[in-house]
């Protein structure tokens, strides 16, 4: 059980790690004009991004190290063999899935690195080379489950619906830091809190492909993990979390409801009024419920793939 509850955590730490560089850059290509992606508050998107690569390198080496372990059967981590590694790396698709990822996360840090002074190539590349990192999350869960054609269907969902969901959470995320810059009466967090309204009018047709996306990719999902049925919903642990998981996904769903069509409004008028401040904490407490809501989903999906669903 504490080796469940350690591959459980690292799951949920990759998910976070590998949702923020995607979603972030994501958001500052569809969210912010190009002024904005060369301005202080791009800069400390981008260190945001620098910071979950790195932990995403991290955790992954950790992952590879807990995994070997699993699959050699061994009772000790210092039994591991560089033997062991190397089939895993070479011989299944999860290790291949595992060297694209890790390739992917230094080429992240890379395109950091080299492309400081072309703002808009960079977000590009950034969000690129995440989507890249997070897709290869597809094989270490129930995704990877299926054989032939089928397994292709479910690969190219599972993918699908891991790309929505990273650039869900990482706009929340960079919705979060973009309100927090946007508190007071000064003149900078006014421009901040304009940013903030912009972009939110901006995201919003792109947060409802991403929906869509997420409301057919899940259900599919499902359907090629369970078949189709709800049986065991309510009576195995798979079950129950995944009924869990729909009720916060559904809470999400209000909350960003409320944000498109009163409170993003409401803080547009506020602006007109010249006075924000309030308008952008109501914004900034409803969007960091939303995260605190995405972080749960998070964990359940991350404990959800080490059960067995209903009838397997």
């Amino acid at each position: 059980m504490p080796e469940d509850w350690l591959v459980v955590a690292l799951r949920f730490g990759l998910y976070v790690a590998l949702t923020v560089p995607f979603g972030v850059a994501f958001f500052g290509i569809h969210a912010m004009q190009p002024d904005d992606r060369n301005s202080t508050l791009a800069r400390r998107y981008v260190c945001v991004v620098g910071f979950a690569t790195a932990l995403g390198i991290v955790l992954s080496l950790a992952s590879m190290v807990v995994m070997a372990k699993a699959m050699a059967g061994v009772d000790t981590y210092a039994e591991l063999t560089a033997h062991v590694f190397d089939m895993i790396l070479t011989a299944t698709p999860v290790g291949l899935s595992w060297t694209v990822r890790v390739v992917a996360l230094f080429a992240v840090l890379a395109a950091i690195a080299l492309l400081r002074t072309h703002p808009a190539l960079r977000f590009g590349a950034l969000s690129i080379l995440g989507a890249i990192a997070l897709a290869t999350l597809a094989w270490t869960g129930h995704g990877a489950m299926s054989d032939g054609a089928l397994g292709a269907l479910h690969l190219a969902s599972d993918i699908a619906h891991l790309l929505a969901a990273g650039a869900w959470v990482g706009a929340l995320f960079a919705f979060v830091v973009l309100s927090i810059h946007a508190r007071g009466p000064s003149p900078a967090t006014a421009t901040h809190a304009a940013l903030l309204g912009r972009t939110a009018d901006g995201f919003a047709r792109v947060g409802t492909v991403i929906v869509v996306t997420l409301v057919v990719t899940g259900p599919l999902n499902y359907g090629l993990i369970v078949g189709p049925t709800v049986d065991g919903l309510l009576t195995t642990a798979y079950g129950r979390l995944l009924v869990a998981k729909l009720a916060l996904f559904a809470g999400m769903l209000a909350l960003a409801a409320a944000n498109r069509y009163r409170l993003s409004p409401r803080l547009a008028l506020a602006l007109q009024n010249g006075d924000h401040a309030a308008a952008v904490t109501t914004l900034r407490r409803s969007l960091t419920t939303e995260t605190s809501l995405a972080l749960a989903v998070l964990a359940l999906v991350s404990w959800l793939g080490v059960l067995s669903p209903p009838g397997a």
